[in-house]
């Protein structure tokens, strides 16, 4: 197995804290010296260079440029205002654009805004390209993204990511959200076509890197307002990305083709992306094998052999994600924060990320990873103990609580459906049956439906998981406010909201963050079970993948094959 040292992570999440500095308001001019990202390379004809070898490695670049990769479930939504899983937002990233970008190694580059500044943080003005254009050959305004940002906050619309808004502090968008204002008052303006200002109800240090979220792209009202709920379908999808869309079969495959109307076409070297549906990963690796795949996931414990056998085509790199189970605290017995610290205790991640997962990841017991820029992890009392100390204290929480030998507890557990879910909910089941003789009974649905019926509380306990949308511990910790879209465990605390909302006006709040970990810590509405790796399988032909982006925010653009 590949090594993966702390101190290498640690140096990882301060070059991306530097690199966030540096970007600054000037929004660095000269990253254009890779295709894909910046301002477009000087050649005035890189396609034709880009033919024979690729115009800054001079590698051979393949005749087919075509990019295909495994999926595990069809997409939530193809609707930048309505997305809200991992794989549809890389799709949406392909098909739209926003203000923002972010390079392979994480750091801010321009999208539609060339260059930006602010007013101490709250009054921020982004300044459009006048090349940007949408698939159909319409100017990209500044009214497109204060139509989407009002639609986002919509409650017709009824956006599970409408709360993110909230987080971006926009001004006004706490009234619109409870319906005191019009969406008309939220605090986005359109100075003129290529001139766009928000203002915020408080700074925001880090405003600029959520802008990167495929909630803030543009939306074409037009298409919109002639097609309703049809207007991402193909023949009638308008996006501004570098693909459109030119295929969609649910829940198999979906294709998206290059956009020659896109303003960096030029320097985009990948012709057409496949995504193909395949919910058995055993299955999918078995196509990689036969070639019909160029990326897929490495199946639960497979790591070690494919790495052994396959060095240049098995990668394991840090991800900014968190798994972890949801505790319904609005249903008994989850209702007792003692059953639900004697459930968490009793879980041996050691055993889950060594024996089950064996990729590299890294035991949890904070729910904020330690990547997370400008994140200290504290030493949580639970954290500290051996694994044997959390399975006696967890014997003693669990019968504190009226469940023993003579009560034992019966309960659920719910995951979507995939076969390393299934192995780390089966060894997990296992834990607490034999520890604590607790009955937990496995069930699984399919993505859409798991994703409804947790979110409408439907379960006692369900696996989460959360990868950042930008790279500041509130990204995780605000899932657990009272008032969060996401807070799937129904967990309210005054103290926890109180520490919340402080921290969102403190230069810095790394305190308050410490404080809400410890919080959580003792309440557990959440286990936090592991934190992530990406473990994958690159054809060696394909380049360009961010390993270094530990947000993993990828682009097809950016990608590129070689020859053999």
């Amino acid at each position: 197995m590949k090594p993966i040292a702390m101190d290498w992570r640690l140096t990882l999440a301060a070059t991306l804290i530097a690199g966030v500095t540096l970007a600054g308001c000037s929004q660095g001019e000269d990253t254009a010296s890779q295709p894909g990202s910046g301002e477009p390379a000087e050649s005035s004809d890189t396609r034709q260079t880009a033919e024979n070898a690729h115009p800054v490695t001079g590698e051979t670049l393949a005749d087919e440029q075509v990019f295909t990769y495994r999926a595990l479930d069809e997409s939530s939504s193809l609707d930048p205002q309505v997305v809200e899983d991992v794989d549809g937002s890389y799709i949406v990233r392909d098909l739209f654009e926003g203000l923002l970008n972010s390079d392979e190694q994480g750091n801010l580059i321009p999208g539609v805004a060339e260059r930006y500044e602010t007013e101490d943080n709250q009054i921020w003005t982004f300044h459009l390209r006048d090349n940007a254009k949408w698939s159909d050959g319409e100017p990209v305004t500044a009214n497109d993204f204060v139509y989407a940002w009002r639609r986002a906050v919509d409650p017709e619309l009824a956006s599970p990511y409408s709360w993110y808004m909230s987080l971006m502090a926009i001004e006004n968008v706490e009234a619109i959200l409870e319906g005191e204002m019009d969406i008309s008052e939220l605090g986005v303006e359109a100075i003129d076509d290529t001139t766009l200002r928000v203002s915020l109800s408080r700074p925001l240090p880090y405003f600029a890197q959520m802008v990167v979220h495929s909630t803030t792209f543009p939306s074409p009202q037009w298409v919109i307002e002639e097609h309703g709920d049809d207007w991402t379908k193909p023949g009638n999808l308008v996006g501004n990305g570098a693909f459109v869309l030119t295929e969609h079969v649910v829940n198999e495959r979906l294709v998206r083709e290059r956009n020659e109307q896109y303003w960096n076409n030029d320097n985009n070297l990948m012709d057409k992306v496949v995504t193909l549906v395949i919910n058995d990963e055993n299955q999918a690796l078995n196509r990689y094998d036969a070639g019909e795949l160029d990326k897929t996931d490495v199946p639960a414990g497979q790591y070690p052999r494919l790495e052994s056998e396959y060095p240049d085509q098995a990668h394991v790199f840090p991800q900014l994600c968190n798994y972890y189970y949801i505790f319904n605290t609005n249903v008994e017995p989850f209702d007792d924060p003692r059953v639900r610290r004697a459930l968490s205790y009793a879980i041996d991640r050691n055993v889950v990320v060594d024996n089950v997962l064996q990729g590299g990841q890294y035991p949890a017991y904070t729910f904020t990873p330690a990547l997370t820029a400008g994140f200290t992890t504290p030493d949580v009392e639970w954290g500290q103990l051996t694994q044997e100390e959390r399975d006696t204290r967890a014997v003693e929480l669990l019968a504190e609580a009226g469940y023993g030998p003579d009560n034992p507890l019966e309960t659920s557990l719910l995951y979507n459906t995939d076969e390393a879910h299934r192995k780390v909910a089966i060894a997990v089941s296992s834990m607490w049956e034999e520890k604590l003789g607790v009955n937990a009974a496995l069930e699984n649905q399919e993505w859409t439906t798991f994703l409804t019926t947790r979110s409408e509380g439907n379960f006692e306990i369900a696996r989460g998981a959360w990868c950042g949308d930008y790279n500041e511990a509130s990204t995780f910790l605000d899932l657990m406010q009272s008032r969060s879209g996401y807070n799937d465990a129904g967990y309210e605390s005054e103290e926890y909201d109180r520490l919340s909302a402080e921290a969102q006006t403190q230069g810095d709040p790394s305190a308050n963050y410490t404080a809400m970990e410890e919080l959580i810590a003792v309440d557990m509405p959440n286990a936090p079970v592991y934190h992530y790796t990406e473990v994958i399988m690159l054809k060696p032909d394909v380049k360009g993948w961010p390993f270094d982006d530990i947000q993993q925010n990828i682009y097809s653009r950016n990608l590129y094959k070689i020859a053999d």
